[in-house]
């Protein structure tokens, strides 16, 4: 696939309306798709950001669906949903089981140690820092959520992301191995709100599902939290498969959203462009580098102006 860098906010967002008149003469003869939603099927680390900070901002109407980022490639792969939209917490996915012709990378996260300060698992987390925040979940005076690595890039991320400590903090213990198990994971979408039942002292989570809540948080070191493009050969050193065969690696985190074939009317460009240009991803705590969006792949033209 030809990568086509170096589109500044502004240029994004002239692409964008650009489409919007590009696409307007596809639409059904007759149709009103004012009335019709836009269907926009997401990783749930957007979801909040999605209903509280895109939704506001469109005059089209908007359907949100959200899961984790590798069922929802899977869902879309196998026909079991057809959204007018697709964003995922992982590009990697856009090179199987989904194959778009293109997608725009519009935004970045890192990983956190997130944390009830009122639990006391919360306390020996915020006392042990962010040199030292994996030794209570060593001794298990910590009870932590994750998300499940087989459905989603939160819960692959959070392996990656303990299999680097192991090796950044020099452990006796392979953290990857000796902190997860199976009673730990809860959907992404659910994650953090196990705090307010008191059902968890911390997560693992993208920093901007923190952000987002007021949640009180630890910063990781760049060289685990997969944020920084400097330490990307060491993040790819860590790999998982999934269930379907699958091998993903270790990398930068970034998100991508394309529209399907065949999908490309007036609303939904319009929805695309403002879900991967609106300043609500910044208000949301998610990292947009100024290069953002970017594109990749057979951009339609109005994009590649």
């Amino acid at each position: 696939m030809d990568t086509r860098y170096g589109f500044t906010r502004r240029k994004a967002l002239a692409a964008g309306a650009a489409v919007a008149t590009s696409f307007a003469g596809c639409l059904a003869s007759g149709t009103s798709n004012r009335e019709t939603p836009v269907f926009l099927l997401a990783a749930g680390s957007l979801n909040n950001a999605l209903e509280n900070g895109l939704r506001p901002s469109l005059d089209v109407p908007l359907e949100i669906e959200a899961h984790g980022s590798a069922q929802v490639a899977r869902l879309v792969a196998d026909g079991q949903k057809a959204p007018d939209i697709v964003s995922l917490a992982d590009v990697a996915l856009f090179d199987g089981p989904l194959h778009p012709a293109w997608y725009a990378e519009f935004a970045t996260n890192s990983l956190v140690i997130s944390y009830d300060p009122a639990s006391e698992g919360g306390k020996r987390i915020a006392a042990a820092g962010e040199q030292g925040w994996f030794r209570p979940l060593l001794s298990g005076e910590v009870s932590l959520g994750r998300t499940d690595p087989d459905v989603d890039p939160l819960g692959y991320r959070t392996l990656f992301m303990l299999e680097l400590a192991t090796h950044h903090y020099d452990t006796d213990e392979n953290l990857r191995e000796a902190i997860p198990d199976r009673e730990q994971i809860y959907p992404e979408t659910q994650l953090v709100s196990q705090f307010e039942t008191g059902s968890i002292d911390a997560a693992v989570t993208y920093r901007n599902m923190a952000v987002e809540r007021d949640y009180s948080f630890i910063n990781l070191p760049t060289a685990i939290d997969l944020s920084d493009p400097a330490a990307a050969s060491e993040y790819e050193t860590a790999r998982y498969t999934l269930p379907d065969g699958k091998e993903v690696r270790g990398g930068v985190i970034s998100y991508g959203a394309t529209i399907p074939d065949g999908k490309q009317t007036e609303s939904v460009a319009s929805v695309f462009a403002a879900h991967t240009t609106g300043s609500y991803l910044h208000e949301f705590g998610f990292t947009v580098p100024e290069n953002y969006p970017t594109y990749t792949g057979d951009v339609p033209d109005a994009l590649d102006a």
